[in-house]
């Protein structure tokens, strides 16, 4: 039922939309079509709605708060959540904490409106952004989100010319890292598990790494030995599975997440191959499973803690106006015991 004064809550349920997106249509914003624009403005024009003047300038101060966005990892169920993420939101939230802002966490779906959603809304002052799914759809979201001019930062691989601030691990060090250490223990048939493309750009980062490496050492990269997967352990699984149906010899994996070399050493197991005597497995993220597996993975750390830290303080300049710069961290080989010397 209408209340006395109507609100675009009540057009937003009569036009069967979102109330951002009255927001939007009002306001004559593009991303908003026509056919739409016009069914709100009839409804609002019936209702006899007006802006509210105050309430437009009570949203366009500042909250004090932040919103984190996770987004959906591509998997079949579209409900997991990198773990890695799962361990900066704690370094985040402290941040935040320690800045006087509380924090706003939001689950979302790629295939939603979370890129004009967040702008409208004025549920915070900035927006950090951490997973991605496919990078090429991504990031014509991301310089949406530029035009609008909203304020964000994001976790991922940095590149040139990229939409907004971008905060990321040195991802390319990491997979040399990863690959030096397998061929220093004599390892010379180094298989990679992740997709190397530039619809995963943090991956293929990885790939190359590991790739200059080995051709550094003489080994020829072998294109046989790389296989696709996304960061699931039953992802993990399946790419081992399909290296060991291809019947060509490999003693290392380099996995290009802690998940997928979990699923690999079961599909290892089941096909009696030992891990680390028969094939040495590097991993990706130090996530907390990556010490409790069996046997214990070596991987290649990203430092979450300073992750954490900095999205907050750069998404804060940002807010400020200030100049913000992309930030490469280093990242960290630790030894565990999934690798070890070929006999």
């Amino acid at each position: 039922m209408l209340t006395d004064k109507p609100t675009s809550f009540d057009i937003a349920q009569r036009a069967g939309v979102s109330q951002p997106t009255v927001s939007r249509a009002l306001r004559g914003d593009p991303t908003v079509s026509e056919a739409t624009r016009k069914r709100i403005e009839a409804i609002a024009a019936q209702l006899n709605y007006k802006v509210d003047k105050n309430a437009s300038s009570l949203r366009s101060r500042h909250t004090n708060t932040l919103a984190l966005l996770f987004f959906e990892d591509p998997t079949p169920d579209d409900s997991l959540i990198n773990p890695f993420f799962l361990s900066m939101l704690g370094s985040i939230a402290r941040t935040c904490s320690l800045r006087g802002y509380d924090l706003l966490t939001s689950f979302q779906q790629l295939s939603s409106n979370w890129h004009v959603d967040y702008e409208d809304s004025h549920k915070a002052d900035g927006i950090i952004l951490l997973g991605y799914g496919d990078y090429e759809t991504y990031r014509a979201r991301l310089e949406q989100l530029e035009a609008q001019g909203t304020h964000f930062v994001r976790w991922g691989s940095v590149q040139l010319g990229q939409p907004g601030t971008t905060i990321g691990c040195d991802n390319a060090r990491g997979g040399r890292d990863a690959a030096e250490h397998l061929i220093a223990l004599g390892r010379r048939r180094i298989a990679f598990l992740g997709e190397a493309s530039s619809h995963s750009p943090e991956l293929e980062e990885r790939y190359r790494g590991a790739c200059e490496a080995m051709a550094e050492a003489g080994i020829q990269p072998d294109v046989g030995l790389q296989v696709d997967a996304i960061t699931t352990e039953a992802s993990g699984y399946e790419a081992a599975q399909r290296l060991l149906a291809r019947c060509v010899a490999f003693d290392a994996i380099f996995a290009a997440s802690d998940l997928i070399a979990i699923g690999a050493m079961r599909a290892l197991e089941e096909a009696g191959l030992d891990v680390p005597r028969d094939v040495s497995i590097v991993g990706f993220d130090d996530i907390p499973a990556a010490s409790l597996s069996h046997p214990p993975l070596t991987t290649i750390a990203q430092d979450y803690r300073k992750a954490g830290e900095m999205l907050v303080d750069t998404l804060l300049r940002r807010v400020r106006s200030e100049p913000t710069e992309a930030v490469v961290l280093p990242p960290r080989l630790i030894v565990r015991r999934s690798t070890a010397e070929a006999k």
